[in-house]
């Protein structure tokens, strides 16, 4: 996915840039940026390759050069950002996060006449966020710009620009992902996570709403276009993406996790069928919360089978190649025998996309000689790929888990009938979860429901994101 911070100060902000950014280093893996403005030496940037080695590692020389009150930076899934833009709206600096689906589109109809160009990146594709700032420099202010491209764009787009004489932050339309403003003695900063200028002194000052324009300086914000009424906040920043400090709408993320799965277990209870373990487990590191919580609720007791060894191993789904990432994952799993050997284990994972990874995981923790592994899945059945984020690297709703077994089960048919699927109360639920049980290896096999995650979150339904689990916008 990605994720961005920018400060405006009056000294000198280079490190809260740097680290700022370095704490956005669990939403993204292919690039990470970072430019920052001086009155006298004007824009300074680098961008660097982080697949295989951290933003903090990359920057660490960078750092010494840069001097400046002002910078924004941005940790990239997608393209090589931030850029510096110049056009008839002045020279400024962008990032951006969330998706174009329809940028060759967009292409085709702007920008197809002589005259106009874009440096193609190797696929041959343009670079969204060049793209973006196209579509604003159609227009002759850059709130109208911003505005403009939001509107054109398929799919989502929050912005942040640096100008020489402040930051402008604009959250998508939709409010699909957080924009939160903090503020010091010095001055303000702009985060996608709240923790992240928390550590570095800044105190909670104001969260944009769906849409919402604003300009910071060190004085402080204005808004420059006003939030909109309708917001679909991304279920997953709770259940996966968002950091356990983070907050979004006011929602603590460890604080959902837990809670949710004591609503799972709490629901199992109630069925009836929560099974008899000798302990639940989390699926490092995001399905930790929701395990302790499902522990607390069932009252089997929480352990840790196997540990995640992090210090030198890069993310697991960082790798391009599925075998590469997949050998990856299963270095990673180090496990504790004495607590696996002969031993019911229940786990819960955040959620259960493609499946691959976790069939390793089951397969590795039966060669240790567990005796029974029942799965958790703390969020419903995923049966379409997100449209709206760049949150998984499918190609095809088809790669999904759930749907590809949905088709395996009753073909074109059953593609009618996915409400039915997700429900593991229906019958067509229940054909579901043994079948992905007996391809996988599970003793028993569980999802949150749609309800029950909704319940954890806590804010109006309505106003989050549900597109990947539902299909309705």
């Amino acid at each position: 996915m990605g994720g961005f911070f920018g400060t405006i100060s009056k000294q000198d902000c280079v490190l809260d840039v740097f680290f700022g950014v370095d704490y956005h280093s669990h939403l993204g893996t292919r690039r990470g940026g970072m430019i920052v403005y001086d009155r006298k030496s004007g824009f300074q940037r680098q961008i660097h390759n982080i697949e295989n080695t951290p933003f903090r590692t990359k920057f660490e020389k960078d750092i010494t050069k840069f001097h400046g009150r002002s910078g924004i930076g941005c940790i990239s899934d997608t393209d090589p950002q931030p850029l510096l833009v110049r056009s008839h709206l002045g020279l400024y600096a962008i990032t951006t996060v969330g998706i174009i689906n329809n940028a060759e589109e967009l292409v085709e109809r702007y920008f197809s006449d002589y005259g106009h160009q874009f440096m193609a990146m190797s696929s041959g594709a343009v670079n969204s966020t060049e793209l973006t700032a196209a579509l604003i420099n159609q227009k002759g202010s850059l709130v109208e710009g911003i505005r403009y491209a939001q509107e054109s764009i398929e799919g989502s787009s929050t912005i942040l620009l640096l100008t020489e004489d402040g930051i402008i932050a604009a959250r998508d339309k939709l409010g699909r992902l957080p924009v939160l403003i903090g503020r010091n003695d010095e001055g303000c900063c702009v985060s996608f996570e709240s923790f992240a200028y928390q550590k570095l002194g800044y105190a909670n000052a104001y969260e944009l709403g769906p849409g919402e324009i604003v300009r910071v300086t060190a004085e402080g914000w204005e808004t420059l276009a006003p939030p909109g009424e309708d917001m679909r906040i991304c279920a997953f920043l709770w259940t996966y993406y968002g950091y356990p400090n983070s907050n979004y709408e006011g929602v603590n993320v460890e604080v959902m996790r837990t809670r949710n799965g004591e609503i799972m277990a709490r629901d199992e209870l109630e069925r009836g069928t929560l099974p008899d373990v000798d302990c639940v487990a989390g699926v490092p590191d995001s399905g930790v919360p929701h395990a302790i919580g499902y522990a607390n609720r069932s009252g089997r007791p929480f352990a840790r089978p196997f540990i995640k060894y992090t210090p030198t191993w890069p993310r697991s789904f960082m790798p391009a190649n599925q075998d590469v990432r997949n050998q990856v994952a299963k270095m990673k799993q180090i496990p504790v025998t004495e607590l696996i050997e002969g031993r019911k284990l229940l786990f819960v994972d955040d959620s259960i996309v493609r499946g691959t990874q976790l069939r390793e995981t089951i397969e590795f923790l039966y060669g240790c000689g567990a005796k029974e592994v029942h799965m958790r899945s703390a969020c419903p059945p995923i049966m379409y790929g997100c449209k709206y984020l760049n949150f998984s690297r499918s190609n095809s709703a088809m790669e999904l888990i759930a749907r590809k077994t949905v088709q395996e089960l009753e073909g074109d048919e059953g593609q009618k009938h996915l409400d039915e699927y997700a429900d593991g109360t229906t019958e067509r639920g229940k054909c579901l979860l043994r079948t992905i049980c007996e391809s996988m290896g599970f003793s028993s096999l569980g999802y949150q429901s749609l309800d029950g995650l909704l319940e954890a979150i806590g804010i109006d339904r309505r106003k989050i994101c549900t597109y990947c689990w539902t299909g309705k916008e």
